[in-house]
């Protein structure tokens, strides 16, 4: 499961430049600018994320139905059964830029904390909606069963999917087995 990634907003790559410009130029003078944040991202923060029309700023994580704390993930395999993903999972798809995201592995009452990614800018799936009383889109990242040779850090990873199918996952209708079969699955790691 994600808990927390990281966009490098001093990264080089073009397209974290483009995206950065791009969403401060659409929220000039607005709240919301002033609560983005880039870096270490944690769940309920405010953030850059693609949508099929433009970039736009987005608040990490789905309320409860009870009112009680945020739902920050969403397992790929039963997305379109559940009820508080099935509407978005068809209608509201995203992208959420990062550099590398992070997981934590347990050795009994210790935890060691990995940065996984690839090299460069990856890109993880995502749902979102309006919800009542806000006035930016909450959203939640997608996941996955972790690879074999990184499931012992963590059993699930977020689904990362390359540029080649960014265009499909916007445009249309998908089942999870496809997105699962064209997602990223291997992935480099380091210690932090």
């Amino acid at each position: 499961m994600c808990g927390r990634y990281y966009l490098d907003p001093g990264e080089e790559d073009p397209q974290v430049q483009e995206l950065l410009e791009k969403v401060k130029q659409k929220y000039k003078d607005t709240p919301e600018l002033a609560q983005m944040k880039t870096g270490e991202i944690f769940p309920t923060e405010i953030v850059p994320v693609i949508t099929v029309d433009s970039p736009q700023l987005m608040q990490w994580g789905f309320s409860r139905f009870d009112g009680k704390g945020e739902i920050i993930n969403a397992r790929l395999e039963t997305v379109s059964e559940k009820p508080m993903f099935r509407k978005a999972f068809f209608e509201h798809r995203c992208l959420i830029p990062a550099s590398y995201f992070f997981e934590w592995e347990k050795k009994g009452m210790v935890k060691q904390k990995y940065a996984l990614g690839s090299n460069g800018l990856i890109y993880l799936a995502g749902l979102y909606r309006m919800e009542k009383d806000t006035t930016i889109p909450r959203f939640v990242i997608l996941t996955r069963p972790a690879a074999q040779e990184i499931a012992f850090i963590h059993d699930r990873i977020p689904v990362i999917l390359p540029k080649e199918m960014h265009e499909a996952w916007f445009s249309g209708p998908m089942e999870e087995k496809d997105v699962l079969a064209r997602s990223t699955e291997r992935l480099e790691y380091r210690a932090v």
